[in-house]
């Protein structure tokens, strides 16, 4: 549960031109949404902007498709006072001066505390490479500070 000053961020990546009833549920209510590329589907990104805002980088799977001028390999944003890099290769997510760092690509749910800055993979939705199923991380976030972050089953 959100209050009126707490914002909720929904991290995916890797839905591969698939969005589940199950993932559509989970994003509701969501105040912005951040996809870490291989949307693969032109569709589904306007289908996801469609339940929140969006801030989204191109996969290795989205070079054929057009999401528009603001859609590119990689994205810097501040949001509630939180400044985010997002890539879908973490080798390319840009690090200087972020405090939350984005990537996708392995399917594979991840949280590392890197000191000054928290990195975060999603996992997949659509894909998982892991036992864990589908996935996808939720911050709570309020003045700049990081509330909670977590990654959640779907």
């Amino acid at each position: 549960m959100t209050t009126a000053m707490t914002k909720r961020i929904d991290i995916i990546s890797d839905t591969h031109g698939h969005l589940s009833d199950q993932l559509l549920a989970a994003l509701e209510g969501a105040d912005l949404i951040v996809h870490a590329g291989d949307l693969t589907s032109e569709s589904d990104y306007f289908e996801l902007r469609a339940i929140a805002p969006m801030r989204a980088v191109l996969g290795n799977n989205d070079w054929y498709y057009d999401y528009g001028p603001e859609v590119k390999k990689t994205a810097r944003f501040t949001y509630e006072g939180l400044t985010f890099g997002v890539a879908h290769y973490r080798e390319d997510v840009p690090l200087d001066g972020v405090d939350v760092a984005v990537c996708g690509h392995t399917h594979r749910p991840k949280i590392v505390n890197m000191g000054r800055r928290i990195l975060v993979n999603p996992g997949s939705p659509t894909y998982p490479r892991t036992m864990q199923g589908p996935t996808i991380a939720r911050m709570l976030v309020r003045n700049g500070e990081i509330l909670s972050l977590d990654i959640i089953n779907l």
